[in-house]
This record gives C-alpha cells, sequence and structure tokens, in this order.
C-alpha cells in the first residue's frame, strides 16, 4: 500500500498539460520530473504552481531547446529574449520590466486562455484536489524551515534514474512524495542505492 501524500494524479495531471503545450509547440522537449514542479510553491517568475506557471516554463524549456540564453543575474531576470518567445507562445507583459525580475511576470492572452481553456480547468481541479489533500497534514506534521518557506526541501539534488538508462536531478524530499514517471519507458525513476551506485 503506498504511503505518498501527494495524489499522484497531480503529476499525470502536469504532464498532460505540458504535452497539450507539445502540440501547439512541437520542439518544446518533454517535461522530465513534472513533481519537481509540485515541490516548490514559487519560482523566479513569482508565480503560484497554475498553468500560467507551466506555459512559463515552457518558454524556457523553448529557450533551451533553441540554444537561447533568457534569463541573467542566477535566473532571475528574464531578457526580452524571454519575453519573444513568451508572446509567441501566448503571454503578455506590461511595457516595462521589473527592475529585479525582467519580463517575468507574464499572463495568459485572451486567445491562450480560449485555446487552453479545458485543460487549464482540468488543471486546476486537479491542484485543488492536491491542495485539500496535503493542507489537513500540515497542521499534523512538522515539515521543517524549508518546505516552510516554499522551497522544494533545501536538500541537495540528486541523480535518479529510470531502467532505460534516462536520468534526472531531483531533491530527495520531493521524489519521496511520490513517483517521477519517465516519459521514455513510463517506469518510476529513483534513486539508486548506495552498492549500486559504487559499483557503477
Amino acid at each position: 500500500m503506498s504511503t505518498t501524500q501527494t495524489p499522484p494524479v497531480l503529476a499525470a495531471e502536469l504532464a498532460e498539460a505540458w504535452a497539450d503545450i507539445q502540440r501547439y509547440h512541437p520542439e518544446l522537449p518533454d517535461l522530465a520530473a513534472p513533481e519537481s514542479l509540485i515541490g516548490e510553491s514559487s519560482s523566479a517568475c513569482g508565480h503560484e504552481l497554475s498553468f500560467e506557471r507551466l506555459l512559463h516554463e515552457a518558454v524556457h524549456g523553448i529557450a533551451a531547446a533553441r540554444g537561447i540564453r533568457d534569463t541573467s543575474r542566477a535566473g532571475r531576470y528574464h531578457n526580452r529574449r524571454f519575453l519573444a518567445i513568451a508572446e509567441e507562445m501566448g503571454l503578455d507583459h506590461p511595457e516595462e520590466p521589473h527592475p529585479s525580475s525582467g519580463f517575468s511576470l507574464v499572463t495568459l492572452t485572451p486567445e491562450a486562455k480560449r485555446r487552453y481553456r479545458p485543460t487549464i480547468d482540468q488543471l486546476q481541479r486537479a491542484l485543488k484536489a492536491h491542495t485539500a489533500a496535503t493542507s489537513a497534514d500540515t497542521a499534523r506534521s512538522f515539515r521543517g524551515p524549508a518546505a516552510r518557506h516554499g522551497s522544494s526541501g533545501g536538500g541537495v539534488r540528486v541523480k535518479a534514474v529510470c531502467d532505460c538508462g534516462r536520468n534526472v536531478r531531483v531533491v530527495p524530499s520531493v521524489l519521496a512524495q511520490a513517483p517521477i514517471v519517465c516519459g521514455g519507458c513510463g517506469k518510476p525513476f529513483r534513486i539508486p542505492d548506495v552498492v549500486g551506485a559504487a559499483a557503477g
């Protein structure tokens, strides 16, 4: 019987929403670890986890696929190259950049809201269910300072592997919340045991 507290359905919904974005933007790489987004309540973009946040992350994915440097200042400042791709993907921004985060605070255009409406609604339902499932245990459980301040666990990212040989870097506490499933083979990523890692 599973003892995970994060509903696995949320990772699946995130992956499905990402796949919907890929239908319109085929050059977007696969989302290797949807659970890594769940473990963080906010990011440099300043958004809570939502479809808008997911589309923001997809902009970074497209930039990476094109070899474009879309941020500076340790990823905090989102430059005009980021904004250009964001506009392609249905995100808009006020005229002037924010002094510290640049064009990070992008919002969905009306056209993008119409295009992705079913996906937005489906993901919103999954996020509400996730919040309801996890908020009940926060009153009874001590999660430590990292969780209270909205980080992904505050730990060091380690390599997790799947049976087909792909790997991702992940904070162990995030992986412990629920399985992260490989988009290539469909099997969960796991952190190799010390003996296996030493032998490899």
